[in-house]
Order: C-alpha cells, then sequence, then structure tokens
C-alpha cells in the first residue's frame, strides 16, 4: 500500500491545508443551499452558470489537495492565489444568485479575515482591496433573485434575513475555528524560533566553558612543571630527614597528582567526543552511577528505591550523562549528606528520576533560573555545574526540574525519554 505523505511542517503548508478545508466545506454549504433553493423554493437562477461555478472550485480544490501531495515549498504569494481565487469565485456566484441582495455577501469576510491572519500586511491589503471592489460592482451589475427578499405570510418569516442569519453562523463558526488553528500554526512557528535561539545561546555558553576550560588545563601545565622543578631543587638542597623535606615531598606529590588530573581530563574529553551512545537498563544503570558516586561521596546516607513495574525501562546514556547525573546527586548531598531518597519510576514513553535530600530547598527567586544561566544554589558555587547538567540532560532529550518539598528539602527530577527498540 502507499504511504500517507506527512504533512508539511513550514507555517504557509499548514495554512494551505486548512484553507483548502475551509474552501471545501464552504463551497459544499453553498451546494446544498442552491439545490434547496431550486428544488424547493424555486428559485429563478442560470442552473447551468451556478453549478458551472461550484464544479470549478471543486477542480479548484482537488489540484490544491494533489499539490499539497508533493513535496514543493509553499509560500506566501501562493497562499494570495488561493484567495484570489476564492473570491473570484464568490463574486462569480454572487453574481448569479442576487450580487449585493444575497445574504451571503457578507463571506468576503471570510477570505479577508484569513489573510489578515495569516499573509503579510501587503498580500491581506490587496485580498481586503478586490474583495471591496467586488462587493462594490455587485451592488450595480447581478441576476437578481425575487424570492430572497420576498415575504411569506408576515414580515417576520423573510429569506434574506435567514439567508443572513445563516451566514453569520458559518463564516462565525469558521472564523473562530479555522483563523484560530492558523493563528496557532504561527504563534507554535514563534516558540519553536524563541526555543532554537535559546539553545543555540546555551550551546554556545557550553562550548565557551569548554574552551575555557581547554585552555586552562593547558596553561596550567606550566606553572605545575615550574613548581616540579623548583621542588626537585629544593628537595637536594633540603636535610634528608628534616621536616622541610617531607613538607617538599607532599608538595611533590600534590603537584604530580595535579598534573595527572588535567592528563585525565584531556583524555577522558577525547574519548568522550569518539564515544557513541549505548543502550542500557536504566535500573542497572542508575545503580552503578549510585555506586560509583558512594565511593567519592562515603559520607553520604541514601535510600534507593525502583519501582516494581512491567517492562523495561530501555535509556540512550553515555559518560556525560553519568556525570550530569553525578552532579545532582553531589548537590543533594552538598545540601544535606544525611537520608538522601533516589527512585526510579517510568511510563510508557519517559523515565523519571527523582532525587530528594533534607536540605534548606532551593529559594523561589533563582528557582526558575537554574540551568539556564549560571546560577548556584550554594554560596560559594559558580552555578556552571547545574548548567552543565542542563544542558547535558537538554541534549538527550529530557529536562531537570527543582522543586521545594512540601516536607523540607529539595526534590530534583529528572526526565529522560524512554528509548524504544
Amino acid at each position: 500500500m502507499p504511504a500517507t505523505l506527512p504533512l508539511p511542517l513550514s507555517t504557509p503548508s499548514r495554512n494551505l491545508v486548512r484553507l483548502t478545508i475551509v474552501r471545501g466545506i464552504t463551497w459544499t454549504g453553498f451546494l446544498v443551499a442552491i439545490v434547496i433553493g431550486i428544488e424547493l423554493l424555486h428559485f429563478d437562477l442560470h442552473v447551468e452558470a451556478v453549478i458551472g461555478v461550484v464544479v470549478a472550485m471543486g477542480l479548484i480544490n482537488l489540484l490544491t489537495w494533489w499539490r499539497l501531495g508533493r513535496h514543493w515549498a509553499v509560500t506566501h504569494p501562493e497562499n494570495l492565489l488561493h484567495l484570489l481565487a476564492d473570491l473570484v469565485g464568490l463574486t462569480l456566484l454572487f453574481y448569479f444568485t442576487g450580487g449585493s441582495t444575497n445574504p451571503f455577501i457578507t463571506y468576503y469576510l471570510v477570505p479577508v479575515t484569513i489573510a489578515a491572519a495569516t499573509l503579510p500586511w501587503h498580500c491581506a491589503w490587496i485580498i481586503a482591496a478586490v474583495a471591496l471592489l467586488a462587493y462594490t460592482l455587485l451592488l450595480f451589475a447581478y441576476h437578481p433573485v425575487p424570492q430572497l427578499t420576498q415575504h411569506y405570510g408576515d414580515d417576520r418569516i423573510n429569506l434574506h434575513v435567514l439567508g443572513m442569519w445563516l451566514n453569520f453562523a458559518l463564516s462565525a463558526g469558521l472564523v473562530s475555528f479555522f483563523i484560530y488553528k492558523m493563528a496557532h500554526a504561527l504563534r507554535h512557528r514563534d516558540q519553536a524560533l524563541s526555543h532554537t535561539r535559546e539553545a543555540a545561546l546555551r550551546n554556545e555558553q557550553v562550548l565557551a566553558v569548554a574552551t575555557q576550560a581547554a585552555g586552562t588545563a593547558h596553561e596550567l601545565g606550566t606553572p605545575l612543571s615550574t613548581m616540579a622543578v623548583l621542588l626537585s631543587d629544593m628537595r637536594k638542597d633540603a636535610e634528608a630527614d628534616g621536616p622541610l623535606r617531607q613538607d617538599i615531598d607532599l608538595l611533590r606529590q600534590q603537584v604530580e597528582l595535579c598534573k595527572s588530573r588535567l592528563r585525565n581530563l584531556v583524555e577522558s574529553a577525547d574519548r568522550r567526543r569518539m564515544a557513541v551512545p549505548e543502550r542500557r537498563d536504566a535500573r542497572d544503570w542508575l545503580t552503578a552511577v549510585v555506586q560509583r558516586w558512594l565511593v567519592l561521596r562515603p559520607d553520604v546516607s541514601h535510600e534507593l528505591t525502583i519501582a516494581d513495574q512491567r517492562g523495561t525501562p530501555w535509556l540512550t546514556v553515555d559518560a556525560t550523562l553519568d556525570q550530569a547525573l553525578t552532579n545532582l546527586l553531589n548537590n543533594a548531598a552538598d545540601a544535606s549528606p544525611d537520608d538522601i531518597h533516589i527512585s526510579l519510576e517510568w511510563t510508557a514513553d519517559e523515565v523519571v528520576i527523582d532525587i530528594r535530600d533534607r536540605g534548606p530547598g532551593v529559594a523561589m527567586d533563582i528557582a526558575d533560573q537554574l540551568g539556564e544561566t549560571f546560577v548556584s544554589t550554594k554560596s560559594k558555587g559558580l552555578g556552571i555545574g547545574l548548567f552543565l547538567t542542563h544542558a547535558t540532560i537538554n541534549r538527550f532529550g529530557g529536562g531537570v526540574s527543582l522543586y521545594n518539598h512540601p516536607e523540607g528539602g529539595t526534590l530534583t527530577e529528572v526526565i529522560l525519554p524512554r528509548s524504544h527498540a
């Protein structure tokens, strides 16, 4: 079977789809009204001409659906041409059905409203000017339909008034629904652009931090090497068993440790750039991360709870995600090393990790800024850890939220997309 083509993602394409639906509903309604007028109310119409206009608009709609199935970009001028075609079709239909006396004449407002909501201002003014010109011409040139203004029995039963009511109901429904959808598409596009700009800015900040860290690591190598040379010379001049030599040996060990850490940092960065994310069971992965963290923080007491649910919560992970979760665990331990509760749950599409500490909580004035910029919850912190943690988890399609728990402390919620086979 042939696969159904996806809906185009561009806003003009979506608007053209909705315009085509509006056209189909409108002209179907017009056709029903014409049939009722001819068969039941015995309207004196040029039937061939009226049906010809309806058929022509139907063919335009079919061609539009065929065109939407092609991988061609939809532009604002194309939408403008479609609205002009609608105005021409409406003008021809009204010309053969009473002109300005037709109660549906105010339907001209629908394409004008669509143009105002979706097209650039100059295109909207073109549609408005053409609609006004057509309405003006129909004041003087049209085929009259006497039944539209004829009264039946008493003055309250008037087909013109009734038709105006039906036109208002149709126009109000189309404007309320489809114009809202078109405007919503524009707002959604603006939000997507805003999120893209924010993500680009966040990536630039991450790159700046990484560049600064690489430069700092390179620059620190020179003074550490100088210190190592000087300490070696000082050790030769110091007494063999004196306290000064012991202090010098301790300093040499610290210098060598710093140099070793810098080498490991560079090698680890190279490995991470070459590493490919792997698919793991979230239960095993979280347990392994917590065990490694306990080696670094043996002073903490914790409780790890894994939900007893059906299915395997697969995750796509790498070393950067391990470090991001470790940063969050360290933040909880710094706030309160006692009674840290870690829980794992999952749904059909998400894996949720909660980290609860018993610390003072998060100040409300900075809660919304955490992870978006360099804001720290610690008195001496720089906020870089939380910022990089947010950036890493966002890169995996997840998110981090911090809440003040009703019973005290901070609840850190990590949501990651569940990987499916």
